[in-house]
């Protein structure tokens, strides 16, 4: 039984799924994977499903009945993770664009170095962004600060999603109160982790843009996050 797992929400990613679930898999360091999709039409889940018969009990999938959205996913994916008692909860997206060699880092980030959150960050000092264009960089960074300026939160980049929980930071907060569905679901989550008081340490990570499938984000996704954040400040948390 692995100590960690990590948590991968799917939508129509058949061209990297099988990619990232060996890439992970072929680690020395051992961890288990859970695959949250949303009912993919382009046959995502019976890609996962064709593996589970090669992986056994590393490989893990939850179906779910439509496009649900990011946050509703990871809510789905912590509680079966906390109900599988994993000590280190982690968050990748299925393209590639975290590197799925840094997973160890965060996992050190946490498991010696004492932080409840580890996040895989662009902005922090070493981190860098590749094969994004010079608009999407620069509304991305000035996102973060914004979202600073409003929450205190102290945290460089404030919208990753490549990041590793703690259990402890998982059950303290109060995660099925956030109704965010989207990157503003990942904000929500920092600040939770942050206003419990726990530890945090940003892991500098190169970020590059997915090469295959296509990309989630839309206008709607960044007026949920913009509006949101001011939200934030009185949830329960």
């Amino acid at each position: 039984m692995s100590d960690s797992v990590v948590i991968i929400p799917t939508y129509n990613e058949i061209e990297n799924i099988e990619r990232i679930i060996r890439k992970v898999f072929s680690y020395d360091k051992e961890y288990h994977m859970l695959i949250v999709d949303d009912n993919s039409p382009d046959g995502t889940a019976d890609a996962v499903k064709s593996l589970q018969k090669e992986f056994g009990d590393q490989l893990h999938l939850l179906e779910r009945q439509g496009k649900q959205g990011l946050g509703t996913a990871y809510k789905a994916g912590f509680d079966w993770c906390l109900e599988n008692e994993y000590d280190f909860i982690f968050e990748m997206d299925a393209d590639f664009s975290h590197n799925p060699d840094d997973l160890i880092r965060l996992y050190k980030a946490c498991k010696e170095d004492g932080a409840e959150l580890a996040i895989g960050s662009r902005y922090c000092k070493g981190g860098k962004v590749k094969n994004w264009p010079i608009m999407r960089i620069l509304m991305s960074y000035f996102a973060s600060i914004y979202v600073r300026m409003i929450l205190f939160i102290g945290i460089k980049d404030t919208t990753a999603g490549y990041k590793c929980y703690t259990r402890k930071a998982l059950e303290s907060v109060k995660y099925h109160n956030i109704t965010f569905k989207g990157y503003a679901f990942q904000i929500c989550m920092k600040y939770g982790v942050k206003r419990h008081g726990h530890k945090i340490i940003e892991v500098p990570i190169t970020f590059i843009d997915r090469q295959l499938g296509t990309s989630k984000m839309s206008t709607g996704i960044f007026k949920e996050a913009f509006f949101g954040v001011w939200k934030m400040r009185k949830m329960d948390l």
